[in-house]
C-alpha cells in the first residue's frame, strides 16, 4: 500500500486506534516485523527478508547482518530483486504496509 493510499484509508476509517497503543515512541520495531514474510514474498523474488539479505552481494546471511551490505550495492540489488527502484522506496513501502496492517486498513 503506497503512502498516499495509507493516508487516504486512514482518513476514511471511522475508528483508528491510538498510535501509541500500537507502538510507543521509545519502542523499536524489529526489522523482520517491518519486512514481514508476506510483504517480502509479494514484492521481491524471495520468501523472507533473511533470504533476501543472504542473497545480496555481501557476506551477510540474515537481516541482523544487513549493515555488511554496502549502500550502493544494496540499492542495485533492491532494484534488481524487488518491485522497487532503490532502498528508500523499498523501506517506505514496507513501513506503509506495516502501518496499514497495524491499523487494519
Amino acid at each position: 500500500m503506497a503512502r498516499n493510499d495509507v493516508a487516504d484509508a486512514a482518513a476514511e476509517a471511522e475508528d483508528l486506534p491510538d498510535p501509541e497503543s500500537l507502538v510507543d515512541r521509545e519502542s523499536e520495531v524489529d526489522i523482520d516485523e517491518i519486512f514481514s514474510d508476506e510483504f517480502v514474498a509479494a514484492n521481491t523474488n524471495f520468501e523472507t527478508f533473511d533470504e533476501l539479505v543472504a542473497a545480496s552481494p555481501s557476506d551477510a546471511s540474515s537481516a541482523d547482518e544487513l549493515e555488511r551490505v554496502g549502500s550502493g550495492a544494496w540499492d542495485d540489488f533492491v532494484a534488481a530483486e524487488t518491485d522497487f527502484a532503490d532502498e528508500k522506496e523499498f523501506v517506505f513501502a514496507a513501513r506503509d504496509h506495516w502501518v496499514s496492517e497495524r491499523l487494519d486498513l
